[in-house]
């Protein structure tokens, strides 16, 4: 995404010739970027040759999960519907790993009976349903127990998942106990020591912490493992201000520790590997002057973009066409939604605006058109991408009598 002659272009591509022909609002993703993205991703762990595991929460667009599959990389998977998509794409079942608290029967059922390389179980009461279906089926199954450290991973606190008050996985006293009671289980083999501490961490501080704690576990446990887990969180700028991931020093401490132990790393990233490569475009509906500020009206709402009334998540706007001058009232970009909470941005000025133009969310690839609904009846956005001079839909815009 890059400014020529004050237009807002996305690769070859100018903004206004896509809002002209697919309309608002409507998700736009840069091929290229999303292909740069996961070739650095590799290119930063080449050393440890993990298995990457794309977290199909982030964004389960078909074609989205077929260039995944393309960069040879797997899925991370959270239920039976992501499973069947990254499968639809091409995703071989022993690239896919199952994540998740509540796992239902039916599910771990369906992951028993395509071979996916491993389901991390987080609890006990889920390894014995396992071992259930599995002796049903009169197969072994390979899981991993996923371990919560208790360690602050310095992020948004609704998406920290590594602290012994969140949900997830299991304190170390339980995953011993749970370790040793199904050490001879003829059904289940714990192939795999998983661990996730939280999303968009910016600092290896909390990872090197994490690790620490793996490699204490892995000596207290006297277990085999075939694969650590290390999950995903790796941070983008959203900010300017916000610092860069140290890719660099991450891998120095998984080095580290690869040492110690002779293990397969397994990554899951989300974030890192698809928000920047797109941005949500939009139409202004109405501009409202108060005596402090300017409402910019926009034609996207929170249900087509969540993050920021449900974590306070900062995605910056862009106008489509960029004007010399600057209006250095208040600006806030709302929604049209009936909540308070449908604001994307307040920005002290910004590039002059006019009722009926256009605007593009940036950094909107991870968590905006996954988390999207239907709140208020609204019809879901377009997804469009963009591929050097080409556009085409890899998702076409519902429509209304579909929802009604």
């Amino acid at each position: 995404m890059y400014f020529k002659k004050n237009k807002l272009f996305i690769e070859k591509v100018e903004g206004l010739k896509i809002v002209k022909k697919f309309g608002t609002p409507t998700y736009c993703y840069s091929r290229s970027k999303l292909k740069n993205n996961i070739k650095n991703f590799q290119k930063n762990f080449r050393s440890i040759n993990p298995l990457i595991c794309f977290s199909v929460k982030s964004n389960s667009n078909l074609e989205i999960l077929k260039q995944i599959k393309r960069s040879g990389i797997g899925a991370d998977v959270v239920s039976k519907g992501e499973m069947l998509q990254a499968l639809k794409a091409g995703i071989p079942p022993k690239k896919i790993v199952f994540s998740g608290v509540g796992k239902k029967s039916e599910e771990l059922k369906f992951a028993i009976e395509k071979k996916i390389l491993l389901i991390n179980a987080e609890s006990e009461s889920e390894i014995f349903e396992i071992e259930r279906l599995a002796k049903l089926k009169k197969t072994n199954v390979n899981i991993g127990i996923r371990l919560n450290p208790n360690i602050d991973a310095k992020t948004l606190k609704k998406i920290s998942t590594g602290k012994h008050e969140d949900k997830f996985g299991l304190t170390e006293k339980a995953f011993l106990n749970i370790l040793k009671n199904f050490k001879k289980s003829n059904f289940v083999k714990v192939k795999c020591l998983s661990v996730h501490i939280g999303s968009q961490i910016t600092d290896c501080k909390p990872y090197e912490k994490m690790i620490n704690v793996l490699d204490r576990i892995i000596k207290k446990s006297n277990h085999l493992y075939d694969y650590v887990d290390l999950g995903g969180g790796m941070g983008i700028q959203y900010e300017k201000k916000t610092k860069l991931f140290n890719y660099k020093r991450y891998n120095s401490i998984i080095t580290k520790f690869l040492k110690k132990h002779k293990v397969k790393i397994i990554f899951e990233p989300g974030r890192s590997i698809i928000a920047n490569s797109a941005v949500l475009f939009s139409q202004i509906i109405y501009i409202k002057n108060t005596s402090k500020k300017k409402f910019i009206i926009l034609d996207a709402a929170m249900n087509d973009l969540m993050r920021p009334a449900l974590y306070g998540s900062f995605h910056n706007i862009l106008p489509l066409i960029k004007s010399n001058k600057k209006n250095k009232k208040i600006h806030d970009f709302v929604g049209p939604v009936c909540e308070t909470t449908d604001k994307f941005l307040s920005v002290k000025e910004f590039s002059n605006l006019k009722e009926k133009e256009y605007v593009a969310i940036s950094d909107v690839g991870a968590y905006g058109m996954s988390l999207s609904s239907n709140y208020n009846l609204r019809p879901k956005a377009s997804e469009i991408m963009i591929e050097n001079k080409s556009s085409k839909v890899i998702l076409k815009r519902q429509k209304l009598n579909n929802i009604v």
